[in-house]
Parts: structure tokens; sequence; C-alpha cells
């Protein structure tokens, strides 16, 4: 009777001891956020600095030229221009932190925080999106991959990925478009919507088919490598032998007993592709005028628009952080082996 009433406690040990490690795991991750961020932001400050454009130039366009050398000289001194990088950066951790102001876009003639509300949801579909379709894509093929390993689909699914391994977005994206768009006529080349209407759930869906899925194609070649090998190395460990010699169906060894364990690596590759896929995004974005972050980017590079590069700088930064969390954290939950030192 002692045992009966102490097993439940000691089948709840493990879960307990597993989302604890995940909770350190977390603090100690968001501490090194801390610092990481600070230097990101302190390094697009300096750059910008030392960027050779004229940030009075681009703020003023036309005007720039028919101004005078005190009135230059003046507005300078009103946006702070003239200031050094840093003192320029601790006015604007100043307003984030105390204020939640991220600045006044110069480039957009709007300040920051309209930019990314309205962009920022754009550039959000567009990676999660695309990420969904690669994750399936690489699930369905690796796993058939490695359960006929030599086969026709082995053969293709593997070259498929070596090709697209080769081959930069934009390629892929300008190839979409002369195939999918210009020839075939099958979906538009650019956009949300069509002639400048406003867009629907339908045009967003349909707009969204070539960019997201060559966004997905950028990362298929790594995470269908990755699930090959490793559902190929799970299909030897000796519990997936023991529901063979039980006489359990093919699907269900593969999709019950090797997978799971094959998914831990994957996990981890997924949180390590993230940097390229924010990347990749801003590429693909560019090639289908996708109305996100992307144009947003460039302008503010342009024009050493200051607040704005920083605040999208730093949103990536910290994206990137969290996906590699994310990964971590759920290693150490699926997985009770992993140590969170």
């Amino acid at each position: 009777m002692t045992e009966l009433a102490t097993s439940p406690t000691t089948d709840r040990q493990p879960t307990r001891t597993r989302w604890g490690k995940a909770a350190r795991l977390a603090g100690w991750r968001a501490l090194i956020a801390v610092p990481i961020t600070t230097l990101v932001s302190m390094l697009v400050f300096w750059l910008a600095s030392v960027a050779p454009f004229n940030p009075l130039a681009a703020y003023l366009g036309p005007r720039f030229e028919r101004a005078s050398e005190q009135e230059r000289a003046a507005l300078a001194e009103q946006l702070g221009i003239n200031d050094s990088w840093i003192a320029i950066w601790g006015r604007w951790v100043q307003d984030v932190l105390l204020h939640w102001d991220w600045g006044f876009s110069r480039s957009m003639s709007r300040p920051v925080s309209e930019v990314l509300v309205e962009r920022l949801p754009w550039t959000l579909l567009l990676a999660g999106v695309g990420v969904v379709i690669a994750i399936v894509v690489s699930l369905v093929l690796g796993v058939a991959a490695a359960q006929r390993p030599g086969s026709l689909i082995d053969r293709f699914a593997t070259g498929l990925a070596h090709i697209a391994q080769g081959m930069p977005a934009f390629v892929v994206a300008l190839g979409a478009i002369a195939v999918f768009s210009l020839a075939l006529g099958w979906l538009p080349v650019a956009g949300v919507s069509r002639g400048g209407a406003e867009p629907t759930w339908g045009s967003i869906a349909t707009h969204l088919v070539l960019p997201a899925t060559v966004l997905a194609l950028s990362q298929v070649p790594w995470l269908l490598l990755n699930i090959r090998t490793s559902v190929l190395t799970a299909l030897t460990e000796d519990h997936v032998t023991a529901a063979r010699s039980r006489g359990l169906p093919e699907r269900t060894i593969i999709w019950r007993h090797a997978l799971p364990g094959a998914l831990l690596p994957f996990v981890t590759v997924i949180g390590a592709r993230l940097p390229e896929l924010v990347t990749g995004a801003v590429l693909v974005e560019t090639v289908f005028a996708w109305p996100g972050l992307a144009s947003a980017v460039v302008d503010a590079a342009v024009s050493g628009d200051f607040p704005l590069l920083a605040a999208v700088t730093v949103l990536t930064c910290l994206a990137v952080l969290l996906g590699s969390l994310i990964a971590d954290v759920l290693y150490v939950l699926i997985d009770p082996r992993v140590d969170d030192a």
C-alpha cells in the first residue's frame, strides 16, 4: 500500500524536474539577452554614424540643395544629428525604457511605433507561414526518404535538398515569378492585392503563396536532411527493434517510436535556422514587394534613420534569441536526459 501511495508522486517528479530545468534555462537566457540586445543596438547606432549617407539630406529631400548653411546647421542642431552616436543612442534608450517611445522615423516621416504596428504583422505572417510549410514538407519527405533508403523518393528528397541548398532565395523567387506568374499566369507577382485595391483575406492568401513557398524552400534543405538522418538513426535503436519484434505495423513504428526521438535534433535545427529565416524574409519581401519591414529597413539604412534601424534590429535580435530559447526549452521538456547546465 505504501508503494502504491507514493508512486504517483514519483511519476510526477521527472516532469517537475524538467519544468524546473526549463524555467532556469529561460531565466539565464533572459539575463543574457539584456547585454546582447544592448550591444547590438549600440552597434547599429555606431554603424549608422559612420555610414557615407547624409541623414539631413535624406530628411530634407529636394529642399536640401536650396537650404542655406545656416538653415542646415540649425535643423541639424534641432534634430540632434551633429551629436555623437553614443549620445543619440542614450537618448533613444531612455525614451524607449521610460516612455516606450521608439522615436520618429525620418525616412518614413512617421513615429517608429506606427511603422512597426503597420508592417510587422505582414513580416510575421510571411515568416510564420513559410516556416510551417518548411516543417511540413521536411517531415513528410524526410520521413518517407528514411523509411525507404535508396528508393526513388529518397533520391528525389535528397536531390531536392542539395539543389535548393545552393540556390539563393532571391534566385528562387525570380524563377518562381517567371514560371508561375509571367509564363503560366497562375499566381500574382507582388503585393497583397491587385491594382491597388483594398486587400481581402482571399487576395492576401493568393499573394502569399509564392513568397511563403520560396521562403520555405530556402529552409527545407537543412530541415529535410536533418530529419532524414535522425529517423535513420532512430530506426536502429533498441526500442524500435523491440517494436518490430512485437509485429507492429511499419507506420506505427515510424511515427510513434522512431519519430519522437528524431524530433529532438530537428527542433534544435529549427531554432538555429531562425536568423537565416529572418534574412530570407527580408530578401523575399523585397522581390515580391511584400508590405513588411524589408522596404522600411532599406530606406532607413540609406537615409541613416537611427531610430527605425535600431528598433528593427533589436526586434530581430530578440526574435532570434526567443527562437533559440524555445528550441532549447522544448529539447529539455521532451528529453529527460538533457541537463540544463
